[in-house]
């Protein structure tokens, strides 16, 4: 079956699925094999469950009139992808870079979805399966779409790129996350750069941060709307930033007070300013959006618990990110300061030197207990009487339980795999 009668029939289906979990009546299931798992062998379960069709690239489970066989499931999902986004027309937003990604991507829907009807990556679904599945959740009322781009090796982005053929591109920054995979800081830039690439080769345009020098050199060739604090000469002006803890952001008469905590959220902020302005979005109607916007998922999170104020940051870490949550949790105006920094990973040989500057960083802290849990930073253990190093999260929790945290402000920082979110249980 070609990929336009493959999309006709998906077209009769209000949602597609990977995840026979997830089941939705009457949906569009493509079984993909994972590295543990075949999902062929789960479409006849999808049926049953209500789905309208399967997509499936082994014969053996072939049912009837409901199953499409392909040569392989995901290839026919990106492709069944690019053809729906030529299909639609809808203008596209795409955004990529190192930190920063989703929470950018979340203020950027929430001002849009201002004035017009849009659609945007659902979570960090933002890989090679994600990005089709966020093309294929738009339908003809989708006025804008937003795609979050996740990279972790050279041409990964000019392949999601050529997927999502964006109109509009936005870098967030380029810093020190993935080094393993992309080959150091320059194969960084390199990697998420495919995106200028694109746009450049398309005639398509980029939002650019002028405060970013990086972004400013290798978008100079490019249709580009900027923005940049104190900046007379980008198109949008941002006057005031600060942060102690919470961000607050001024442009033109406009304040605004967000809810989202430290000075590295500033320029995800002034990213959505910057994208509503060019879609014309009234200046009210974006001071609302980012005002009311509230972060989740361990991202930047501010609770309270027994008289403690924590910033919970432990859904993901890299060197960069690590370094300005310390930067910006440094200079909050708060006494007694508490950091619990857990490794960061995939950095491949670059792991104990970056965890060692990370350490090194704050050599000279003396009035801030920090806590280092992991494998690396252990190895770059040090004697000062402010800091503690662990091996494993048990030892940290036991040391947490003990001292019994009171009024204190802790910043909670590390990669994903860490879940050092646990820790929470022990303050």
């Amino acid at each position: 079956m070609d990929i336009q009668n493959i999309h006709r029939l998906f077209l009769a289906c209000p949602s597609v699925s990977i995840d026979t979990r997830k089941i939705e009546p009457k949906s569009f299931f493509v079984a993909i094999k994972g590295e543990n798992f075949d999902a062929n062998t789960f479409a006849k379960e999808a049926l049953e469950k209500g789905a309208s069709y399967v997509m499936i690239d082994n014969s053996d489970y072939f049912i009837d009139s409901r199953t499409i066989l392909v040569d392989e499931s995901l290839s026919a999902l990106q492709e069944l992808a690019k053809f729906h986004r030529q299909y639609l027309k809808v203008p596209i937003v795409a955004l990529t870079g190192s930190n920063g990604k989703t929470t950018t991507k979340e203020l950027i829907n929430a001002v849009l979805s201002q004035k017009y009807n849009t659609k945007a990556t659902v979570g960090n679904l933002n890989n090679h399966i994600g990005v089709p599945l966020t093309l294929l959740s738009f339908n003809p009322e989708t006025e804008i779409g937003i795609v979050e781009m996740g990279a972790n090796h050279q041409k990964e982005i000019e392949f999601l790129c050529e997927l999502a053929q964006p109109d509009f591109g936005y870098i967030t920054n380029f810093g020190k996350a993935h080094l393993e995979g992309f080959g150091g800081v320059e194969g960084v830039i390199k990697g998420k750069s495919e995106m200028y690439q694109y746009l450049a080769a398309n005639d398509k345009m980029a939002f650019v941060n002028f405060e970013d020098p990086i972004q400013a050199e290798k978008s100079k060739q490019l249709k580009s709307f900027t923005f940049g604090l104190n900046r007379s000469d980008a198109n949008l002006n941002i006057t005031s930033v600060t942060a102690n803890p919470f961000v607050s952001v001024s442009f033109e008469d406009v304040s605004i007070q967000s809810q989202l905590i430290g000075l590295y959220n500033a320029n995800n902020i002034n990213a959505a300013i910057a994208i509503g302005k060019y879609f014309e979005v009234v200046d009210e109607s974006i001071k609302q959006a980012l005002e009311s916007y509230i972060p989740a998922n361990n991202r930047s999170q501010l609770m309270v618990k027994n008289g403690n104020e924590i910033i919970l940051d432990a859904y993901n870490a890299n060197p960069s990110s690590m370094a300005v949550a310390i930067e910006n949790f440094l200079q909050l105006d708060k006494p007694e300061k508490v950091m619990i920094l857990g490794d960061m990973f995939e950095l491949g040989n670059e792991s104990l030197q970056e965890h060692h500057n990370i350490v090194d960083s704050v050599r000279q802290t003396d009035d801030v207990s920090c806590y280092f849990i992991g494998k690396d930073f252990y190895a770059n253990k040090i004697e000062k009487d402010n800091f503690t190093f662990y091996k494993t999260f048990d030892e940290l929790a036991s040391e947490l339980k003990r001292q019994g945290f009171r009024n204190k402000i802790i910043l909670i920082k590390g990669s994903r795999g860490m879940a050092l979110e646990r820790a929470l249980e022990s303050i």
